[in-house]
């Protein structure tokens, strides 16, 4: 979590937008990307899960799995990492973006 914490405020650095912030208190990782929302990562360490509060896809739980190396959720199959890079790309208006979580 705290690569990822450091990938946004290190992304929010170079961003020209006034409304994106990142805030990482007490295990929970608040981030507001302006008029499109906030979204809110929360770590399960006790069920081994992360869950995402996202204001494009709503709530998710991602489970850990040890065979993909990955957090990946359950009703999709998708890892937490390819949503964050997909819907934080049409956000922000990124071609590219390598968000450092599985």
């Amino acid at each position: 979590m705290d690569e990822l914490v450091t990938f946004l405020e290190d992304l929010g650095d170079t961003m020209e937008m006034d409304d994106f912030d990142v805030e990482y208190t007490q295990g929970v990782l608040t981030l507001s990307v302006g008029a499109a929302g906030t979204y809110v990562v929360n770590k399960q360490p006790p069920n081994r899960q992360i869950w995402i509060s996202s204001p494009v896809s709503g709530p998710e739980r991602f489970d850990f799995r040890k065979d993909h190396g990955a957090w990946v959720c359950r009703k999709t199959g998708s890892t937490l990492g390819r949503l964050l890079e997909h819907e934080l790309r049409d956000i922000l208006g990124m071609g590219d973006l390598a968000v450092p979580i599985k």
